[in-house]
This record gives structure tokens, sequence and C-alpha cells, in this order.
């Protein structure tokens, strides 16, 4: 038989090292389902929408660090795979997708399920091109995938379902594919001026995000010498909040403790590895930023400098030229503050909660990160499980925290568990889904129990679009088409053959999660939590708060913790004493 262009596809991912790849069959996709199937080490993850597919690939890039690829049928398979995309593409996940088209001779006469792919997915992708005839095969399959890999981004590949049962006109060879990336290093008078503005600042904030992933040792030894607070994004929180004696939060909409005082208060604020994109939590004064990619400098605040390169490389070659500061009075005010805005919530979280019904989402937070391995994978849900993620789970350097943090989208955490489980089998995966969320992609519980995925989804269910209240009562509107009343999620989950238990009592929870844990396959725990259990921001505006005081007919709580306040405590007691 002869070698098709969808054989070749397939070889050529094969040859990459791709194992899976997630999505829907369809019409236009059968002839590289069936080279697939044929395919004894590429297996085709079914899920049962293209959104889906798109969310598990990224998150499956996004633990692996290696190419990850999904694929979608003509017309509404790509119009499905277009969410998933924008939060891979965001989140900076190498993506391979695999646009499939209807026949070529068709394109352009309007014809059944027609749309334009290459202007589809334009605006979510580093590179989106139609392959035309045999000949342009595997070279533009192989371009597509090292730009995946070198922009650290979603690269699409728009097949006609014709071309690819055609046989394919060249050799298909052999490739390497280059996925290490080189180390940006910064000019030097670049390095010069930062060491000059840290040695001229009399006190110093450093702002950091996922960027410092790779240079955790080179941060904290900045804030030591200058003796300088760190605060956080969340999407740096995973790699810096832990055994960090500098910490003093997260800023934001999800923030808390002392870290917007710290970044407005210091003579210099320094954003390392950030593309912080809330502008109203920044000074837009008296900063400087490092980042490997020059287009984000300066985009989200004006800047005293701005440094392009590698933050590790950038912090290794300016720390020599760092003179130790000696004063370490506003680190220890920041630290206290951090300290006492921490201490004066967490009563409101701890005082009887285990008791309380219905069961507050902050205490099933907090169980669950006591219960999860250390080595935990944990997706988020966009929506108040952000605002729990980000207060109650207690990185460690080796748990990893996906969420859709960039795009935003709901419905992102169970197809983000999907993808992490395929990526590293034996590893925890843990999905904090809301409700909201859940039942947007609910056919993924089937996914799970098809493939026999051993997720654990803790559905925090209450009947309520959280976030969204929120953002209306802080708006001054009342609350509108939030409320829709609790679904009986377990009993759905059992419907699609996932083994489920209800939790409603505050003391059935710590038992129902051990067991869900446990599980040897997929398990579903249903918690009907509270939905007045409402979060703002530690720093919000006056009209914010009027407009809240004109809605507020709910209770809102500021700020819940977790164990980062035993973190702050800890903290306190290093601060030397006269």
């Amino acid at each position: 038989m002869a070698q098709t262009v969808a054989d070749q596809l397939i070889e050529v991912l094969r040859q990459a090292g791709v194992r899976r790849v997630y999505g829907l069959v369809g019409d236009s996709l059968n002839p590289i389902a069936d080279a697939i199937r044929r395919t004894p080490d590429v297996e085709w993850v079914h899920v049962h929408n293209e959104e889906a597919a798109a969310l598990a690939a990224a998150a499956d890039a996004q633990l692996t660090g290696r190419l990850a690829v999904c694929a979608g049928s003509c017309g509404p398979g790509n119009t499905h795979l277009v969410q998933g995309l924008y939060d891979a593409h965001r989140s900076g996940a190498p993506v391979l997708a695999i646009a499939s088209h209807i026949p070529s001779t068709q394109i352009g006469t309007n014809y059944f399920q027609e749309t334009h792919p290459q202007h589809l997915f334009l605006e979510c992708s580093d590179y989106c091109e139609l392959v035309s005839r045999p000949e342009q095969m595997p070279r533009m399959q192989r371009i597509a995938m090292q730009t995946a890999l070198a922009k650290q981004g979603v690269a699409v590949l728009v097949l006609p379902g014709d071309l690819t049962a055609e046989p394919a006109a060249h050799p298909t060879g052999a490739s390497h594919l280059v996925e290490t990336r080189a180390v940006a290093v910064p000019a030097e008078d670049a390095v010069h001026q930062l060491a000059a503005k840290i040695n001229q600042a009399r006190t110093v904030s450093l702002f950091v995000g996922a960027g410092v992933r790779d240079a955790r040792a080179e941060v904290l030894e900045l804030a030591a010498k200058v003796h300088s607070p760190i605060g956080h994004s969340l999407g740096g929180k995973e790699w810096i909040q832990y055994d960090n004696p500098y910490d003093v939060g997260m800023s934001g909409l999800l923030g808390y403790g002392a870290c917007y005082e710290a970044t407005h208060e210091a003579d210099l604020l320094i954003l390392l590895g950030t593309d912080f994109p809330y502008d109203t939590f920044l000074p837009q004064a008296h900063t400087v930023q490092v980042d490997h990619d020059a287009a984000r400098l300066g985009r989200r605040t004006r800047l005293d400098l701005g440094v392009e390169g590698d933050v590790g490389a950038t912090l290794r070659a300016v720390l020599p030229l760092v003179r130790q500061k000696t004063d370490r009075s506003f680190l220890d005010r920041m630290l206290r503050k951090h300290a006492d805005a921490l201490e004066k919530v967490v009563a409101a979280y701890t005082a009887r909660v285990e008791k309380m019904r219905p069961v507050h989402p902050e205490y099933v937070a907090a169980v669950l990160d006591e219960l999860v391995a250390d080595d935990a994978v944990i997706t988020v849900d966009t929506g108040m499980c952000n605002v729990w993620a980000a207060r109650y789970l207690t990185p460690n350097g080796r748990r990893r925290i996906i969420g859709s943090f960039r795009h935003g989208t709901m419905a992102n955490a169970l197809p983000h568990a999907i993808g992490a489980a395929h990526a590293q089998p034996g590893r925890q995966v843990v999905s904090m889904s809301g409700d909201g969320g859940l039942t947007m992609l609910l056919g993924e519980l089937r996914t799970v129990k098809e493939r026999d995925v051993p997720v654990k989804i803790i559905a925090f269910n209450n009947g309520s679009l959280g976030m969204i209240r929120l953002e209306m009562m802080v708006a001054g509107y009342p609350s509108f088409e939030t409320d829709h009343g609790v679904a009986d999620l377990a009993g759905i989950a059992r419907a699609c053959g996932v083994p489920a238990e209800v939790v409603e009592d505050p003391a059935d929870l710590r038992g129902t999660l051990e067991t869900a844990l446990a599980a040897r396959g997929p398990f579903l725990v249903d918690v009907r939590t509270d939905p007045n259990a409402l979060s703002i921001p530690p720093h919000i505006t006056a009209a914010q708060v009027r407009g809240f005081a004109l809605a507020a007919t709910r209770t809102v709580l500021d700020g819940g913790v977790g164990k980062m306040i035993e973190l702050a405590r800890s903290n306190l007691r290093s601060i030397p004493r006269p």
C-alpha cells in the first residue's frame, strides 16, 4: 500500500516523539484517523468536544514541555477547537493543531461546512497555513512543528480531507526538531543600568511571574541582597511562593496579603518574567522590567528601564554589580503588614467552618490541599475555583497548578486534567471544577469513563456563577441570571459510569476526599458549597466599594489564606530582633 499524505503526517509526528492526538473523529479527518489506527506508537485520544481536545493538548504540552497535538474536522470541528487553542497559545504551550478542511475542489464555493481556517485560527497561532498539494508535505508540517516549539505557542496545519488520502509526493525521510531554546543574554549596557537603578533605590520590591521558573535561586539571592519583599502573580505562585522568607502574597483580582502595598510603596519595583495584565494594580511609575520577550516590555506599565533577557541570565549578570543593602526596615514592615492582613481574615475561615452548612468552599480547598500528593497536578476552573486555588493550594516545587490563567475560559479544568493524566501516567491528577464550568463540557465525563482516566474531579457545586455575581455586585449591579440551582452532578457522573459521592455535611468531607483520591480510576466528589462565600481583592477602588454597597445582599469574605498564614508567621520569626 502506497504511503498517503496522512500516513506521512503521522510518521513525522512519531519521529518527533508525539505519542497521542486528541480529537473527535469526523469525515474530513477519516484518512488521518485511519493512519493513526495503523500506527502502533501513536494513539487517538477520543474526546467529546474538540474544545476539550485543544485544552487537553495544552495541559499535556505545559507539563512535558514537548509538542502536543490535537485535531478537528472541517467546519464545526474547527470552530470548536478555537477556544482551547486560544488557551494553549496564551499559556505558551507548544501545540500543533491539525485542522482538516472541506474537499480541496470545493474551497471557495460556499460548500457544506465551509469555513476559512487560515483566517479562523490566525489570532490564536504563530503559524497557520493551508496545504494545497501533496508536494508541500512533509516540509510544511515540520515548519509548523518547529514554529510551535520555537515560539512556545500554537501552529495550525490546514489539510483538506481529500488531500490527506492522496499518495505522498516526497519520501518522508528523517528530521530533527530543536526542542531546547537558547537563553536570551541581556546587553551589557542594560545590565549596568539595571544595577545602577537597584543601587540608587533606597527600597526595592520584586514582582514575579511564571518566567522565574528556572531562576528561583537567583530571585531569592537578589531579594536577600537588597532586602526586597517578593510578590507574585498567579502564574508565578508555584515557582516562588514556597520556602520564601520574602513572600508578601499576590496582587490582582485574586490577590491577598501585602503585595499591593509592597509594589506601590517601594522606590523601585522590578518586574521579573511576568506579563501581568491588570495595569490598575501596578504603580505606573518607578518600575523596571526584565523579560526574554522584548515585545512585553512596557506594555502593562510605564518603565524607567526595560531589559530584554532571560530572568536567570540577567540576574546572574547583575548580582555581582549590586551592593548589599543594610537597611531592611521596608522588608520587615511589609512582612508584618502581610502577616497582619492574613491574621485579620483567617478567623472568618477557620471558626467552626468544619460544622457550617452549606460547606464552605475555602474548607474544601484547605482539606484538599492537605490530602493531595506532594507531586500532584491540580487543574483549576476559571472563576471562584481560581480564588480558592490561589489562596489555599500550597506549592512545594513539585506540585503543578494548571488553569486558563491568561485566556480565562470556563470549563477548562476537566479537559486539562485529561491531558495531564495522559501526559504523565501514574501521577495524581485532581480537577477543581466549578459547577458552571463542569456543566459546559459534561461530555468529558464520558471521556474519563471510556478511557478509564484516573482523574479525581472535585466539583464545587453552589448552583451559582460566583465570580460573575461578584463582578456584578462590585460594579453596582444586582446579581442577575447567576443563580440557577444546584444540579445533581454526582448523579450525572454515575449515569456516565463515573463513581461519585455527594458531600453536604462538612463532617463527611475529609473521608470522602480520601476515598476519591485512593480510587483506582476516575471519581467525582459533588460538594454542595455555600454560594454566599465570595471574596474580594485586597485593594479595590472607592467607586467599587460604593457599587458593592449598593448591590450587596450576600456575605462577602475578604481573602481566605490557608497555610499561607503559617508561612507569613514563620517569616516574621526570621526578622532580626534589636
